[in-house]
């Protein structure tokens, strides 16, 4: 289903590309990107370069060297040269082949995104505060909801750190907050009529709102300077605090103290003064087939079913479109098992493989060293001998013998939560990567279509970054925990809003620039701070209006706006939507 989307939605955009001109974005720019402009003697963009959208506008003959002759087209970071690939060694005959190969990638990169997430970077993360004893709504609106925003936190500040790609940062933002404020919020109501949280939807709907205005404000002003950056986030701090001294206000009116933190459970934190039983969680049913008497298995066999990705008890019992899917996943889940260390709280022995975790004290450091600034890093030559990432397996395979001479198969060392640190960077230092190549074969199919970065942020990249909530949300609407759901989709989108500009504008700045400036030169992008400042206040109005009674005619309302709001979008990027001539 996800392929179908994005070749239809490129499919699409390459029909109506010919329509659309030169749309502009919201570009985060430094004083060198002040200086660029087009320059008539030199029609390839040599010396200060053109805008990399008018490659198109050329012969085919001449679009590998003006992409290889103009600084604009240099995408910074990543692995891959997807521009020189599409315009230097695909054939111009051959450029919708190019296209479709590059949709597929992208939905990989999406998945890998998303399996880092889930079952890497969360549960580490569910480690980490277990560790620290922090209660569950605590570290539900800090750990769990840095895990669940990892992907579109970390987008936003790749997207951030280039000036050439600010739009997709502001498109996705703002994007997948109409997007889960609408559509998810409205199939949630589809799906199973509830009555909503009061208290936490009130609440989480304003300092949304407070948000959504501040990034208004900062986008009017054309600027952010340190002190605004450093609001966002420290309004998501106080945000956190009212979250803990509300659940504090209820449980004490209620007589019940506070709850002593215990093992982590992945309950959602908005819904913490609106008390819903959570279900069983359905395991893997391996209980039943744990041998009767003990014994001791052999390093070599731990190794291997721990790098096993397949569970051949659920491979055989799950349907065949869940096969297809995991035979995709296998060679991610694979690499990660490799390099990324998972403490598990819930399980006796923590999730402890003496061999494998040994082997995570190589391949972590190094993967980190070779993956930060593309391998920058990890590839430089101390004293012009010796690589950098030498040194760190030199040291890497130092400690694992130490470890693996001085530990059992059987039990955990006292300093395993350090694992469960090591991981959390490593399935970052994952995220990240993902995120850089994301970032730019967006921008890549952005000039390829002629299309500003604000609607491909607030399409592919906000819808992308969307799936996963949209079907753990809509799921667990479907096994009767509507009001969670809903809690979730404002509770959790405020993290990616404030800490995704926040700290990716943060990170731009530099000792002598502490000023990054935000240029709106498009329609767009108010229309699209405007429409989810409507949507916010809309629910803000009507959600009260119904005694928090949700039906299907509010969950109808959401979805219409959503698609009218698309609409409107996709006319004001094709320029039938424009305002007038002063």
């Amino acid at each position: 289903m996800g392929t179908l989307w994005v070749l239809s939605l490129a499919g699409v955009l390459s029909l109506a590309g010919a329509l659309a001109g030169d749309s502009g974005a919201p570009r985060a720019v430094t004083p060198a990107a002040l200086d660029t402009g087009s320059t008539r003697e030199d029609p390839f963009g040599h010396g200060r370069g053109l805008d990399c959208r008018e490659v198109r506008k050329h012969n085919s003959s001449e679009w590998c060297r003006f992409v290889r002759g103009n600084p604009d087209c240099r995408l910074d970071g990543g692995f891959l040269d997807y521009l020189g690939g599409v315009f230097c060694v695909f054939p111009p005959g051959l450029l919708p082949l190019a296209v479709t190969l590059y949709a597929l990638w992208l939905l990989y990169l999406f998945v890998i995104l998303g399996v880092t997430a889930e079952k890497f970077f969360c549960p580490n993360l569910s480690a980490i505060s277990t560790n620290l004893k922090l209660s569950h709504n605590v570290a539900g609106v800090t750990f769990l909801a840095f895990g669940n925003g990892a992907p579109d936190v970390f987008s936003a500040v790749v997207a951030f750190s280039d000036p050439r790609t600010a739009g997709l940062a502001v498109g996705a933002v703002f994007g997948a907050g109409i997007f889960v404020t609408t559509v998810v919020a409205g199939g949630i109501a589809l799906v199973k009529p509830f009555t909503a949280a009061s208290r936490p939807f009130l609440r989480d709907a304003i300092f949304y709102m407070v948000a959504v205005f501040l990034t208004f404000l900062v986008l009017y002003l054309g600027r952010i300077t340190l002190g605004e950056a450093l609001g966002y986030l420290g309004l998501y701090v106080f945000y956190v605090f009212a979250v803990v001294l509300c659940t504090w206000i209820h449980r004490r009116q209620r007589g019940d103290g506070l709850a002593p933190p215990g093992p982590w459970e992945p309950e959602m934190p908005t819904d913490a003064e609106e008390r819903e039983s959570s279900g069983t969680n359905s395991g893997d049913y391996g209980e039943e087939y744990r041998p009767l008497l003990p014994y001791q298995e052999t390093s070599l066999r731990i190794l291997a079913s721990a790098l096993s990705p397949l569970d051949q008890r659920k491979w055989r019992r799950k349907p065949w479109y869940w096969r297809l899917f995991k035979v995709f996943k296998v060679p991610v889940e694979l690499v990660l098992l490799l390099t990324v260390p998972v403490v598990d709280p819930d399980k006796d022995d923590l999730n402890w493989k003496r061999p494998l975790n040994c082997l995570h004290i190589v391949t972590s450091p190094l993967l980190c060293v070779l993956t930060l600034k593309s391998g920058a890093y990890g590839l430089y030559q101390i004293q012009g001998i010796f690589p950098v990432w030498g040194l760190v397996m030199l040291v890497g395979f130092v400690l694992a013998i130490i470890i693996f001479l001085t530990t059992t198969n059987e039990e955990p060392p006292k300093y395993h939560c350090v694992f469960a640190f090591l991981g959390f960077l490593a399935s970052a230092m994952w995220i990240n990567a993902a995120a850089t190549e994301l970032v730019n074969i967006l921008r890549t199919l952005g000039i390829i279509f002629q299309l500003s970065n604000t609607v491909l942020g607030l399409t592919l990249l906000a819808w992308g970054n969307s799936i996963g909530d949209t079907f753990s949300d809509l799921t667990m609407a479907r096994q009767g925990y509507p009001r969670m759901a809903f809690s979730a989709c404002f509770g959790g989108i405020i993290f990616n809003i404030l800490v995704g500009v926040g700290l990716g504008c943060l990170l731009q700045m530099t000792s002598s620039q502490l000023v990054v400036k935000l240029e709106p030169d498009s329609l767009l992008v108010w229309i699209l701070a405007g429409a989810l400042g409507l949507s916010l206040v809309f629910s803000f109005v009507a959600v009260p209006a119904q005694c928090f009674q949700l039906g299907k005619a509010y969950g109808v309302c959401l979805i219409l706006y959503y698609l009218a709001f698309l609409c409107v979008a996709l006319l004001t990027e094709f320029r039938v939507i424009r305002l007038a001539a002063a």
